[in-house]
């Protein structure tokens, strides 16, 4: 068996937040692959199905981010699973927004989703760190993380995710460097097909018609000017 873990936030209130990017990704695993309704169990949410031929187990903890490992090392006792059948998905600050980047072990660069998994379960898993991008400011690190992705990352985003879960077996059967091969420059899945291209701005000209398509004076100085100009029309 193999275990999957999405670090983020639970409620309504977080569900859009850079920090539930990890929520996001295990979702979306679920929905491609065909796994389980999600149900209580562990502290955490829970989907089950397989992928790559092995039993895998989706989890998303719901003790809040910083006591997330109670959630997951819950699950891995009562398995009996090691720290080698477990894989963590969470939000990296240090990563340029869409781009992704996959180690096992190593420090837990100060997030605390990372350190209560440490503490709970050893540090030998394997994590796959998904990047939001840094505000530039230590000061503004909190309300960029618990803030909502913007419109403008819809885009990036959602081809990342769906990258993840159509090459979610490859994470289960650990080859790393080919999951990572298939995922996009700058983090973004390759879309199946062709993206429509976007709708054609108006230019100015077009615009300026648009606005000029009013109607002519019936009567007064300006009528009798046009009238002259343009002559008067038949029925």
């Amino acid at each position: 068996m193999f275990i999957i873990a999405g670090l983020g936030n639970p409620g309504g209130q977080y569900a859009g937040n850079r920090h539930n990017i990890g929520f996001m990704a295990v979702d979306a695993i679920a929905d491609k692959n065909g796994f389980s309704p999600w149900s209580a169990k562990f502290k955490g949410l829970i989907s089950e199905g397989s992928l790559a031929g092995e039993k895998v187990l989706l989890i998303k903890p719901q003790t809040f981010m910083n006591l997330s490992g109670e959630s997951v090392g819950e699950a891995l006792r009562f398995y009996k699973l090691s720290v080698s059948d477990l894989l963590v998905i969470y939000d990296e600050l240090d990563l340029i927004p869409g781009k992704a980047r996959i180690k096992t072990g190593g420090g837990s660069g100060g997030h605390n989703g990372i350190k209560s998994i440490d503490a709970h379960c050893g540090k030998e898993y394997r994590r796959l760190r998904l990047g939001i991008g840094h505000p530039g400011d230590k000061a503004r690190v909190h309300g960029h993380v618990l803030g909502n992705f913007a419109k403008a990352d819809s885009e990036w985003l959602e081809l990342l995710l769906e990258g993840i879960a159509k090459n979610a077996d490859l994470l289960v059967r650990g080859e790393d460097s080919q999951f990572m091969n298939r995922i996009a420059t700058g983090g973004a899945a390759a879309p199946e097909k062709t993206a429509p291209k976007p709708a054609k701005a108006q230019s100015h000209i077009h615009k300026a018609r648009q606005r000029g398509q009013q109607t002519m004076p019936e009567s007064g100085p300006m009528a009798d000017m046009l009238k002259k100009m343009f002559g008067q029309k038949k029925d």
